[in-house]
Formats: C-alpha cells, structure tokens, sequence
C-alpha cells in the first residue's frame, strides 16, 4: 500500500502542498483530481523521490520509501519522458532493463506490450515518427514493461482518441484487478467516474474532499430530476419554482431540486401538462461534485 501521509512543499512563497495525505492499496484504482496547479504532478513526483516535500512522508508498506522499492513502481509523467531518436522497443526494453529485469525478459515484455498497444510494426521505429496517441502508448508500455506494484500516471488519457482512451481504461483496470495500485490524474472526469471506485480531489495544495465515488455522489447536496413530457407547454417548469432548469433538449429537461421539493408535487406539475415519458431522479455527476470542492475553479 502506498501512503502519503501530510506532505507540505513550498517554492519560495508559493505554497504548493499544505498537508496532503491519501492511501493507495494493492488492487485499486484510484483517480487523483484537481484544477491545474492544484498540486497534484507534485505529490506524484514525490513519490519517486523527484521532489523533496518540506514535512510529511511518503511509505510502501508501512516503510519509508527505499530505491529497492522504486524498482518495482511505474511512472508516467505528463511531460513526455521517452529518448526521441531511440528505436521504440529498444527503449522500451531500456526502461526495463533500469528497473532490475534481465536484457532477454526486458526484450520480451517490450514486445509483447508494443503488440499489446498495436505497436508491433513500429518496433525499429522511433518516438519522433509516432502520432501523439501512440507516443501515449509507448510511454505507458515503458510504465509497465517490469509488472510494476504500483503505478502512477500523470494525465495518461491526454490526447487520446475515444478508441484510445476506451483502450488504455482496460488496460489499467486489468492492472488493478491483477493486485496493482493505480494511481491516476485527468481531467476527464466522467472517464474517471466510470473506471474508478475511489477519488482524491485536491485543490490549492489540500485535499478538498475524497472517498468512494458512489458515497460522494449520493452524499453530495445537490440533487437532479430528469423530466421529459411529450408534447406539453414547455414553460410547465416554470410553476414550479423550487426546480431550477440546468439543461433542456427539446422536450426532455435536467432539474436542480436542491432545494427541497416535494417529488410528488412536480411529478404532479410535469402530469398536468402533458404525457411523462421518463422521471428520473439521480445525485450529481462526479464533474458537479468536483466542482463544489474546488469552488468552481
């Protein structure tokens, strides 16, 4: 298990870091979010020892963090952190080779992962000939070339196409399900919302809120209906001021009702008007409650 436990870091006057603790277990995948400047690229490089943090610690296993341990962790920055005119397997297989594996079972990994990413035809090629979404790949395939414990990804979905993203989500949810920690941050929070089962949101160097996705949606204040009445007066909601409108498409509208009201009283409002074909109520989306944690920022 990894545990960041109250880091604090500061650049000068710029306070990055006030206290920022999590956990990491074997076999989860945790999704770590926040605005940019959050704090979020820090924490991470802490833990592979690319920044000191002022206070606070950073275990494995209930023990500092040693290089033998680092071994066996996997890092993907949001920088790319690959040799441009080295021949893709080859670096690969280097990453490899720098995290204690054996040339022979470097080579091998390196080629199963290149196939695994559909990367084998481009195995004598090089980083600056690939696309962005398959630089992508094979810095993830460098990642997890030694079957890392624990793997941290900085923005891995960055630049994906939907084919890519869908691709690179099982990929890491099959690594949590063999036993790994995976630790991620993006930005896109409805990806996160489907893969993840747990969430960390920082925000101005501190934790602002974090805990089961599920728990955190349900437990969140907001609260949504969706309505849709066929045919009817469109300005139906209107009369029923409690509800507040957040998105229309033609018939079918998504109400804020925060603030109260009773669900048989505008069910009764949306029936007067016209034929309710769906009534739906649902706490917010992850996007709504990251919101409210950071402000809106």
């Amino acid at each position: 298990m990894l545990q960041v436990r109250e880091l604090t870091k500061a650049y000068g006057e710029i306070i990055a870091l006030r206290g920022v603790s999590m956990n990491v277990h074997k076999g989860q995948l945790l999704g770590f979010l926040g605005p940019n400047g959050a704090g979020k690229t820090t924490t991470m490089r802490s833990v592979f020892g690319l920044v000191e943090p002022d206070s606070g610690e950073v275990l494995w296993n209930g023990d500092p963090i040693a290089a033998k341990d680092r071994l066996g962790f996997g890092y993907m920055p949001e920088e790319r952190g690959l040799y441009p005119r080295m021949r893709n397997l080859e670096q690969v297989a280097y990453f490899g080779m720098l995290h204690g594996m054996s040339r022979q079972a470097a080579y091998l990994e390196a080629g199963r992962w290149l196939a695994e990413f559909g990367l084998a035809d481009r195995a004598e090629g090089r980083l600056e000939e690939l696309s962005h979404g398959n630089q992508q790949r094979l810095q993830l395939a460098a990642a997890l070339v030694h079957s890392p414990e624990l793997l941290v990804l900085d923005e891995p979905f960055a630049g994906l196409d939907p084919v890519g993203v869908g691709a690179m989500g099982e990929i890491l949810a099959a690594q949590a399900a063999a036993g790994t920690a995976v630790v991620f941050s993006s930005h896109q929070l409805d990806l996160v919302e489907d893969l993840c089962d747990d969430v960390v949101i920082i925000n101005e160097g501190a934790v602002a809120l974090a805990g089961a996705v599920r728990e955190l949606r349900t437990g969140a204040a907001h609260r949504h209906v969706t309505v849709e009445v066929r045919d009817g007066d469109p300005g139906w909601v209107q009369a029923v001021p409690q509800a507040a409108v957040l998105r229309r498409d033609g018939d079918r509208v998504l109400l804020d009702v925060s603030n109260g009201i009773q669900l048989d009283a505008l069910l009764a409002a949306a029936q007067a008007a016209g034929e309710v074909v769906e009534f739906s109520y649902e706490p917010p989306s992850l996007n709504e409650v990251f919101l409210d944690a950071v402000g809106g920022s």
